[in-house]
Protein backbone atom coordinates (compact mmCIF):
# COMPACT_ATOMS: atom_id res chain seq x y z
CA UNK A 1 0.00 0.00 0.00
CA UNK A 2 1.28 3.42 -0.91
CA UNK A 3 1.65 5.76 2.07
CA UNK A 4 1.98 9.05 0.21
CA UNK A 5 -1.08 11.20 0.77
CA UNK A 6 -2.56 8.93 3.43
CA UNK A 7 -3.39 9.98 6.97
CA UNK A 8 -1.70 7.97 9.72
CA UNK A 9 -2.26 7.80 13.47
CA UNK A 10 0.72 6.93 15.65
CA UNK A 11 0.00 6.28 19.31
CA UNK A 12 2.88 6.81 21.71
CA UNK A 13 4.47 8.97 19.03
CA UNK A 14 6.01 11.47 21.44
CA UNK A 15 9.19 9.44 21.86
CA UNK A 16 11.00 6.20 21.16
CA UNK A 17 9.64 3.76 18.60
CA UNK A 18 6.48 5.77 17.96
CA UNK A 19 8.42 8.93 17.20
CA UNK A 20 10.70 7.01 14.81
CA UNK A 21 7.63 5.61 13.05
CA UNK A 22 6.15 9.08 12.65
CA UNK A 23 9.37 10.31 11.05
CA UNK A 24 9.43 7.35 8.66
CA UNK A 25 5.78 7.84 7.73
CA UNK A 26 6.24 11.54 7.09
CA UNK A 27 9.29 10.78 4.96
CA UNK A 28 7.10 8.56 2.80
CA UNK A 29 4.51 11.28 2.34
CA UNK A 30 1.94 10.38 5.00
CA UNK A 31 0.23 13.01 7.14
CA UNK A 32 0.69 12.08 10.78
CA UNK A 33 -1.50 12.47 13.83
CA UNK A 34 0.36 11.71 17.05
CA UNK A 35 -1.73 10.55 20.01
CA UNK A 36 0.07 10.58 23.35
CA UNK A 37 -0.39 11.52 27.00
CA UNK A 38 2.85 13.52 26.99
CA UNK A 39 1.62 16.94 25.89
CA UNK A 40 4.87 18.88 25.45
CA UNK A 41 6.85 16.04 23.87
CA UNK A 42 3.92 15.00 21.71
CA UNK A 43 3.37 18.49 20.35
CA UNK A 44 7.09 18.82 19.61
CA UNK A 45 7.17 15.46 17.84
CA UNK A 46 4.16 16.45 15.71
CA UNK A 47 5.85 19.70 14.71
CA UNK A 48 8.95 17.77 13.64
CA UNK A 49 6.95 15.79 11.09
CA UNK A 50 4.54 18.53 10.07
CA UNK A 51 1.70 16.68 11.73
CA UNK A 52 -0.99 17.21 14.35
CA UNK A 53 -0.89 16.30 18.04
CA UNK A 54 -3.84 14.99 20.04
CA UNK A 55 -3.40 14.56 23.78
CA UNK A 56 -5.06 11.58 25.37
CA UNK A 57 -5.05 8.08 26.82
CA UNK A 58 -5.38 5.25 24.30
CA UNK A 59 -7.70 3.38 26.67
CA UNK A 60 -10.28 6.19 26.52
CA UNK A 61 -12.74 6.51 23.65
CA UNK A 62 -13.02 10.31 23.43
CA UNK A 63 -9.37 11.18 22.66
CA UNK A 64 -8.94 8.22 20.31
CA UNK A 65 -12.06 9.16 18.37
CA UNK A 66 -10.80 12.75 18.28
CA UNK A 67 -7.53 11.56 16.73
CA UNK A 68 -9.48 9.53 14.16
CA UNK A 69 -11.56 12.57 13.22
CA UNK A 70 -8.53 14.86 12.98
CA UNK A 71 -6.80 12.33 10.74
CA UNK A 72 -9.86 12.11 8.51
CA UNK A 73 -9.83 15.87 8.06
CA UNK A 74 -6.24 15.72 6.79
CA UNK A 75 -6.68 12.87 4.32
CA UNK A 76 -8.29 9.41 4.16
CA UNK A 77 -7.19 7.44 7.24
CA UNK A 78 -5.17 4.47 5.99
CA UNK A 79 -2.64 3.76 8.74
CA UNK A 80 -2.63 3.06 12.47
CA UNK A 81 0.57 2.32 14.39
CA UNK A 82 -0.10 1.25 17.98
CA UNK A 83 3.08 2.13 19.84
CA UNK A 84 1.76 3.42 23.16
CA UNK A 85 2.63 1.23 26.10
CA UNK A 86 3.69 1.10 29.73
CA UNK A 87 5.47 -1.45 31.90
CA UNK A 88 5.82 -2.48 35.51
CA UNK A 89 7.99 -5.01 37.32
CA UNK A 90 6.22 -6.43 40.36
CA UNK A 91 6.22 -10.04 41.51
CA UNK A 92 2.88 -11.77 41.96
CA UNK A 93 3.74 -12.21 45.65
CA UNK A 94 6.70 -10.27 47.05
CA UNK A 95 9.39 -11.48 49.45
CA UNK A 96 7.30 -10.30 52.39
CA UNK A 97 4.33 -12.40 51.29
CA UNK A 98 2.32 -9.43 50.02
CA UNK A 99 0.29 -9.91 46.83
CA UNK A 100 0.81 -7.56 43.93
CA UNK A 101 -1.72 -4.69 44.06
CA UNK A 102 -4.42 -5.52 41.53
CA UNK A 103 -4.54 -1.94 40.26
CA UNK A 104 -0.92 -2.24 39.07
CA UNK A 105 -1.88 -5.21 36.89
CA UNK A 106 -5.07 -3.55 35.67
CA UNK A 107 -3.30 -0.34 34.65
CA UNK A 108 -0.78 -2.11 32.42
CA UNK A 109 -3.44 -4.26 30.77
CA UNK A 110 -5.69 -1.22 30.30
CA UNK A 111 -3.04 0.68 28.37
CA UNK A 112 -1.25 -2.06 26.48
CA UNK A 113 -4.10 -4.41 25.60
CA UNK A 114 -7.40 -2.59 25.97
CA UNK A 115 -5.88 0.64 24.66
CA UNK A 116 -4.51 -1.14 21.60
CA UNK A 117 -7.88 -2.72 20.87
CA UNK A 118 -9.67 0.58 21.45
CA UNK A 119 -7.53 2.26 18.80
CA UNK A 120 -7.92 -0.65 16.39
CA UNK A 121 -11.72 -0.71 16.56
CA UNK A 122 -12.16 3.03 16.11
CA UNK A 123 -9.53 3.44 13.39
CA UNK A 124 -10.72 0.38 11.45
CA UNK A 125 -14.29 1.67 11.48
CA UNK A 126 -13.07 4.92 9.92
CA UNK A 127 -10.92 3.09 7.37
CA UNK A 128 -13.95 1.04 6.34
CA UNK A 129 -15.69 4.24 5.23
CA UNK A 130 -12.92 5.15 2.77
CA UNK A 131 -12.62 4.13 -0.85
CA UNK A 132 -10.38 1.13 -1.69
CA UNK A 133 -6.91 2.02 -2.93
CA UNK A 134 -6.28 -0.98 -5.18
CA UNK A 135 -7.83 -3.86 -7.09
CA UNK A 136 -7.66 -6.06 -3.96
CA UNK A 137 -10.05 -3.71 -2.19
CA UNK A 138 -7.49 -2.61 0.39
CA UNK A 139 -8.44 0.34 2.58
CA UNK A 140 -5.83 0.43 5.31
CA UNK A 141 -3.17 -1.27 7.42
CA UNK A 142 -2.52 -1.50 11.15
CA UNK A 143 0.65 -2.44 13.02
CA UNK A 144 0.67 -3.19 16.75
CA UNK A 145 3.65 -3.21 19.08
CA UNK A 146 3.86 -6.26 21.36
CA UNK A 147 7.11 -7.56 22.91
CA UNK A 148 9.23 -10.69 23.13
CA UNK A 149 7.97 -10.73 26.72
CA UNK A 150 4.73 -12.06 25.23
CA UNK A 151 6.61 -15.33 24.67
CA UNK A 152 9.27 -15.51 27.40
CA UNK A 153 8.39 -12.98 30.07
CA UNK A 154 10.76 -12.48 32.96
CA UNK A 155 10.24 -12.49 36.70
CA UNK A 156 7.98 -9.58 37.64
CA UNK A 157 6.62 -9.16 34.11
CA UNK A 158 3.27 -10.85 34.80
CA UNK A 159 1.19 -7.82 33.80
CA UNK A 160 3.41 -6.74 30.93
CA UNK A 161 3.63 -10.24 29.46
CA UNK A 162 -0.12 -10.76 29.82
CA UNK A 163 -0.86 -7.48 28.05
CA UNK A 164 1.58 -8.08 25.20
CA UNK A 165 0.56 -11.72 24.91
CA UNK A 166 -2.99 -10.48 24.49
CA UNK A 167 -1.92 -8.22 21.64
CA UNK A 168 -0.26 -11.18 19.92
CA UNK A 169 -3.26 -13.41 20.56
CA UNK A 170 -5.83 -11.01 19.12
CA UNK A 171 -3.89 -10.22 15.94
CA UNK A 172 -5.10 -13.16 13.84
CA UNK A 173 -8.77 -13.04 14.89
CA UNK A 174 -8.88 -9.30 14.25
CA UNK A 175 -7.25 -9.86 10.84
CA UNK A 176 -10.10 -12.28 10.13
CA UNK A 177 -12.66 -9.78 11.42
CA UNK A 178 -11.34 -7.07 9.11
CA UNK A 179 -11.34 -9.10 5.89
CA UNK A 180 -14.65 -7.62 4.66
CA UNK A 181 -13.28 -4.12 5.27
CA UNK A 182 -10.05 -4.57 3.33
CA UNK A 183 -7.89 -3.71 6.34
CA UNK A 184 -4.73 -5.65 7.19
CA UNK A 185 -3.25 -5.97 10.68
CA UNK A 186 0.11 -7.26 11.89
CA UNK A 187 2.07 -7.15 15.13
CA UNK A 188 5.75 -6.65 15.91
CA UNK A 189 7.38 -8.19 18.99
CA UNK A 190 10.47 -6.07 19.69
CA UNK A 191 13.40 -7.33 21.68
CA UNK A 192 15.66 -4.98 23.66
CA UNK A 193 15.38 -1.57 22.03
CA UNK A 194 17.42 1.48 23.00
CA UNK A 195 14.74 4.00 23.92
CA UNK A 196 14.57 6.78 26.57
CA UNK A 197 13.06 4.29 29.05
CA UNK A 198 16.61 3.28 30.07
CA UNK A 199 17.66 6.83 30.96
CA UNK A 200 20.99 8.49 30.22
CA UNK A 201 24.45 8.65 31.73
CA UNK A 202 27.20 6.18 32.58
CA UNK A 203 25.05 3.95 34.80
CA UNK A 204 22.42 3.66 32.07
CA UNK A 205 25.04 2.76 29.47
CA UNK A 206 26.50 0.07 31.74
CA UNK A 207 23.03 -1.36 32.33
CA UNK A 208 22.33 -1.49 28.59
CA UNK A 209 25.67 -3.19 27.99
CA UNK A 210 24.71 -5.92 30.48
CA UNK A 211 21.35 -6.35 28.77
CA UNK A 212 23.05 -6.73 25.40
CA UNK A 213 25.06 -9.73 26.64
CA UNK A 214 22.01 -11.93 26.03
CA UNK A 215 21.52 -10.78 22.44
CA UNK A 216 22.78 -13.14 19.73
CA UNK A 217 23.92 -10.83 16.91
CA UNK A 218 24.43 -7.98 16.51
CA UNK A 219 25.35 -7.88 20.19
CA UNK A 220 23.71 -4.62 21.11
CA UNK A 221 20.32 -3.12 21.76
CA UNK A 222 18.21 -2.40 18.71
CA UNK A 223 17.35 1.11 17.61
CA UNK A 224 13.94 2.69 17.30
CA UNK A 225 14.61 3.28 13.62
CA UNK A 226 15.26 -0.44 13.05
CA UNK A 227 11.81 -1.14 14.51
CA UNK A 228 10.27 1.64 12.42
CA UNK A 229 11.79 0.06 9.31
CA UNK A 230 9.89 -3.17 9.99
CA UNK A 231 6.71 -1.21 10.68
CA UNK A 232 7.00 0.36 7.21
CA UNK A 233 7.51 -3.08 5.66
CA UNK A 234 4.34 -4.41 7.28
CA UNK A 235 2.38 -1.35 6.20
CA UNK A 236 3.51 -1.44 2.59
CA UNK A 237 3.77 -5.19 1.92
CA UNK A 238 0.24 -6.08 0.86
CA UNK A 239 0.73 -9.82 1.44
CA UNK A 240 1.51 -9.47 5.15
CA UNK A 241 -1.56 -10.02 7.29
CA UNK A 242 -2.38 -11.58 10.65
CA UNK A 243 1.27 -12.14 11.57
CA UNK A 244 3.49 -11.44 14.57
CA UNK A 245 7.11 -10.72 13.67
CA UNK A 246 9.92 -10.81 16.24
CA UNK A 247 12.52 -8.07 15.75
CA UNK A 248 14.99 -9.04 18.45
CA UNK A 249 18.37 -10.15 17.02
CA UNK A 250 17.57 -13.67 18.22
CA UNK A 251 17.31 -12.99 21.95
CA UNK A 252 15.40 -15.31 24.28
CA UNK A 253 14.80 -13.68 27.64
CA UNK A 254 16.16 -15.48 30.73
CA UNK A 255 14.01 -15.82 33.87
CA UNK A 256 15.63 -12.72 35.41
Amino acid sequence: MELAGAAAIVTGGASGIGRACAHRLAGLGAQCVILDIQAAKGAAAAREVGGVFVEGDVAEEVPVQAAVEVAGELSPLRVLVNSAGISTAVRTVDRHGQPMPLERFERVVATNLIGTFNCIRLAAAAMARTEPVDADGQRGAIVNMASVAAFDGQTGQNAYSASKGGVVGMTLPIARDLVPLGVRINTIAPGLINTPIYGTGEAAEQFKARLAEGVLFPKRLGTADELASMVMELLTNDYMNGETVRVDAGIRLPPK
